[in-house]
């Protein structure tokens, strides 16, 4: 198997990973209008999936410890696609949610086991880089979703756009199967257990890297689900308008932030083993007031900006994959992304898009965004944390 050609099939099932989960955030006045649903219920539905997401993932961490990992992600591939390809029949709030939370599932097995395979057939010291270029699939697919998502929804149909979208899916699902072998030699496995979760808190640079991007992740998800609202309310962008201008910001603040980052990591890797934290850091020390000052702009095209540049630099924090990378071992790699999975989202993002939409609905939308961007203040605390306490690879 060439790494590269491994690396090329992940990245492509990771990129409709994120269009199949952000399309929906792209066509929320469409559902909105649709099926009449609330601010609240709107944020709900991006809440259900991360919810779910967070839950099935230390499960499906587990069994891919003791199991072949390229099953997973191709069985996962299929299963997001199909539930992507079932939310084009729902005919109330529910019906999307029991689909949302489907997709969950799937994307969940996928995410915990590829950061690991992709990384483990290059060197180490281009991991950051490798996994920056896997980590490209998050602004590139998020936007590809809002871009897809609001043409396609304004134009045919909001209906049409999960049709459409579920497709690659199950092809690169294919794929990956028929491809892709896993090199781990799976041996004890009956040494390991549910119980060895409970591991991961013996790691202090661990555990805060977790919980720094968690609080980030509040952010992130928090605007990944709002901002084409936000831009359609009070910049007046049609639904259309709105996607592809978000798109376009994803696109541009996500590749530069993510591959910036990984590049910057592993240059500053050679003089200290603390740049993956100090990678991130940074990030978050640009992106606090740059999206604070975001909201204050009057003037449509300087907020813009300023959003874009504050995104670009919170994306640096893909750098600390590398990390959770250096402090685990291979036996145990995929029940660690898997933990880390679990804390960022269930205090991120499962959290964020829900709390953004409760807060909207009694005061107002600019509000709910001003409360995602201020998380990034505990981010810029735990990022600190985790490269005091770094001592290298200690799981």
């Amino acid at each position: 198997m060439n790494p590269k050609v491994i690396l090329l099939i992940l990245l492509l099932i990771n990129l409709f990973n994120y269009i199949d989960r952000q399309v929906l955030f792209a066509v929320f006045p469409l559902l909105s209008k649709d099926l009449n649903l609330n601010d609240a219920q709107l944020g709900l539905l991006g809440s259900v999936f991360m919810i779910v997401y967070t839950l099935t993932a230390p499960i499906i961490g587990y069994f891919a410890a003791k199991s072949p990992r390229y099953i997973w992600l191709s069985v996962c591939a299929v299963l997001w696609s199909t539930a992507t390809a079932l939310t084009a029949l729902a005919k109330n709030f529910y019906n999307i949610a029991i689909a949302r939370s489907f997709i969950g599932v799937g994307e969940a097995g996928f995410t915990s086991v590829s950061p690991s395979l992709a990384a483990e057939g290059f060197n180490e010291n281009v991991r950051a880089r490798i996994l920056a270029i896997l980590g490209l699939a998050l602004p590139l697919g998020s936007a590809l979703g809002y871009l897809l998502g609001g043409v396609i929804g304004q134009h045919y149909g909001w209906r049409m756009a999960f049709y459409i979208l579920s497709v690659p899916g199950f092809l690169l699902g294919v794929w990956a199967f028929v491809y892709i072998k896993d090199k781990r030699k799976i041996r004890n496995t009956e040494k390991i257990k549910i119980s060895n979760y409970l591991q991961f808190f013996k790691s202090k640079s661990f555990v805060y890297v977790c919980l720094a991007e968690a609080m980030a992740t509040f952010t992130l998800g928090g605007l990944a689900a709002w901002m084409p609202t936000y831009f359609h309310r009070y910049f007046g962008f049609s639904v259309a308008e709105a996607g592809t201008y978000f798109g376009i910001m994803i696109i541009i603040a996500g590749s530069i932030g993510t591959l910036g980052g990984g590049v910057l990591a592993d240059f500053l890797n050679k003089f200290t083993k603390k740049a993956y934290f100090y990678t991130s850091l940074l990030g978050y020390l640009v992106a606090l007031p740059l999206g604070l000052l975001a909201l204050l702009c009057e003037a449509k095209l300087l907020a813009l900006i300023c959003f874009g540049i504050a995104m670009s630099f919170v994306f640096m924090q893909t750098s600390l994959n590398a990390a959770i990378i250096s402090l685990t071992s291979v036996k145990i790699r995929s029940m660690a992304f898997a933990f880390h999975i679990f804390i960022i989202h269930a205090l991120g993002d499962a959290l964020s898009p829900m709390a953004i939409g409760k807060i909207s609905q009694v005061f107002d939308l600019q509000l709910a965004v001003f409360i995602a961007i201020v998380f990034l203040i505990p981010a810029i605390v735990f990022c600190h944390l985790a490269g005091r306490t770094f001592k290298g690879q200690e799981l």
